[in-house]
């Protein structure tokens, strides 16, 4: 049922006529007609008494209307409180995100929003270290998970996407050093490591089929700075291990391929994380929108440039 048509419906009902209320509305008598025997057709009851002068509501009409006018005031009330909170984003958003995520993608996003809402304004902490919330004056974070972790947590989260991963390396590399088609040849290249805390994850995992491989890779560079492994990677000395976000542009340009794409790596998740529920500003939600949005393009590009398959990136939908 179509809201323009309840609005015909009560305007006919003030003024006990079709062509009245067309002319308030500014529509033609035949398109209000058309509206409430629409109307009358979906609720199944005639719900005008018409005669030669005027209508009058008839008996079913009576019951429904007061409904009708229910339901479109709770639908402006809706309008109004989107409209208010469009108009009131603003205030101080203090968030966390790692280095890639900051220099890159939320870079360009944060700065359309703050383009958008000039009284929005940014305190970012940018680490690939963990963030405390308390100590270091966090109301919200972007966090990397394994599946079934955040459930775990004692945080208030929305979850943004699925992260699928890649091996991937330059043309360059791969002209000079040969491309790999299975883990013993992988072994023999040089890997791009992330290190974090004290931790070097040398371990590589790919799924192949109903097959494990949990490979132990060699590397001349480690690093704790995940932007800085993405930009090695593109300078061509090594493969490395990325989430398809990070390098979805150097993919789309060109500038890195995948390596050995029949063998897969768990997909992570990608959660947006708060302290508490109280947190949830209308800045943020809409900062949660906005990117959304934009990986969601990120996913459709890759797909339609086969850098992927569809099934290698699960939507929750």
């Amino acid at each position: 049922m179509k809201i323009a048509d309840l609005r015909v419906l009560l305007k006919i009902a003030e003024l006990k006529s079709i062509t009245a209320a067309a002319n308030q509305l500014d529509i033609s008598s035949s398109a209000a007609s058309i509206a409430l025997k629409r109307i009358e057709k979906e609720v199944g009851a005639q719900l005008f008494v018409r005669t030669t002068r005027q209508l009058r509501l008839s008996s079913e009409g009576e019951r429904y209307l007061p409904l009708c006018q229910q339901a479109l005031d709770l639908l402006q009330q809706g309008q109004l409180v989107i409209n208010d909170e469009r108009q009131s984003i603003n205030g101080e958003v203090r968030m966390a995100m790692s280095s890639e995520m900051g220099r890159n993608l939320m870079r360009e996003l944060l700065n359309d929003v703050l383009a958008q809402h000039p009284d929005v304004s940014l305190r970012l902490h940018v680490s690939d270290t963990q963030v405390d919330f308390y100590r270091d004056g966090v109301d919200v974070a972007l966090r990397a998970m394994i599946a079934g972790v955040a459930d775990e947590s004692n945080f208030y989260g929305f979850k943004i996407c699925n992260i699928p991963h890649f091996l991937c390396a330059s043309p360059q590399y791969l002209a000079k050093h040969g491309t790999p088609t299975n883990p013993s040849e992988l072994m023999k290249h040089n890997a791009l490591l992330y290190k974090l805390y004290k931790v070097t994850h040398d371990s590589w995992l790919l799924l192949h089929g109903n097959e494990e491989h949990k490979i132990k890779m060699t590397s001349n560079r480690a690093c704790n700075d995940g932007d800085l492994v993405r930009r090695w990677c593109v300078d061509g000395v090594g493969i490395a291990k990325k989430s398809a976000i990070d390098v979805a542009q150097d993919m789309l340009a060109g500038r890195l391929q995948r390596v050995m794409p029949g063998y897969q790596i768990p997909v992570t998740e990608l959660w947006l994380v708060l302290p508490s529920r109280q947190m949830i500003t209308p800045a943020i939600r809409l900062i949660r929108d906005e990117l959304k949005q934009k990986i969601s393009e990120l996913r459709v590009q890759l797909i339609e440039n086969k850098t992927l398959a569809e099934h290698e990136w699960p939507t929750d939908e």
